[in-house]
């Protein structure tokens, strides 16, 4: 079943929930402390961000969930908090990109002081559940730095299969960088412990 045009999206898993953005101050410093941070940045496909760009994307993100047809979900990522979902504060970002033919890219990124915590899995997991199921769409593709290797073995985890190296896909500050290019069809997700799929 498809979100209805203008629904707000909230999924929640075990410890985490994934909502829409808000235009609020605690959000737009929740972005930065990951779009700033070089050390996150080095992973991600742009150069790092200052909290005024971090603005200006939220700005951006609040369009793109307004649209009709929707064909991008630039999501936070908070730690759940049952008596207030919607607003806790994000310790990350994730990405669910429609493409053609029932296909879309999915991302993410956390802030540094949470990495190593199983959190990644848990987002791939809830954002594989509803691309699938409530998107009803047939391919994920996800591309990764070569360097990324906790972001290989989670997409790994989750059942991605590897369709090889993408030579020269990204260009920052002047250096060509390769990214490793992963997918996931609807009929090889890997079912959560303790369910049979």
């Amino acid at each position: 079943m498809k979100p209805e045009p203008g629904r707000a999206v909230l999924l929640t898993g075990p410890r985490l929930a994934i909502r829409e953005f808000h235009h609020t101050p605690g959000d737009v410093d929740a972005l930065h402390a990951v779009f700033g941070d070089p050390e996150t940045a080095r992973y991600l496909p742009f150069e790092p961000r200052d909290r005024e760009t971090c603005a200006d994307q939220i700005e951006l993100y609040i369009e793109q969930a307004e649209a009709d047809p929707r064909t991008a979900y630039r999501l936070a990522v908070t730690v759940l908090v049952e008596d207030d979902p919607e607003y806790a504060a994000p310790i990350g970002t994730a990405v669910l990109g429609l493409g053609e033919h029932r296909s879309a890219t999915i991302g993410y990124a956390l802030r540094r002081d949470t990495w190593g915590r199983g959190y990644a899995s848990e987002i791939t997991a809830l954002l594989c559940e509803f691309a699938f199921d409530a998107l009803g769409l047939h391919r994920l593709e996800a591309r990764v730095d070569p360097e990324n290797a906790a972001s290989v073995r989670v997409l790994t985890k989750a059942g991605f299969q590897s369709e090889g190296r993408i030579r020269h896909d990204l260009c920052l500050r002047g250096t060509w960088y390769d990214s490793l290019l992963f997918s996931l069809l609807e009929h090889e997700r890997v079912a959560p412990a303790g369910e049979r799929r």
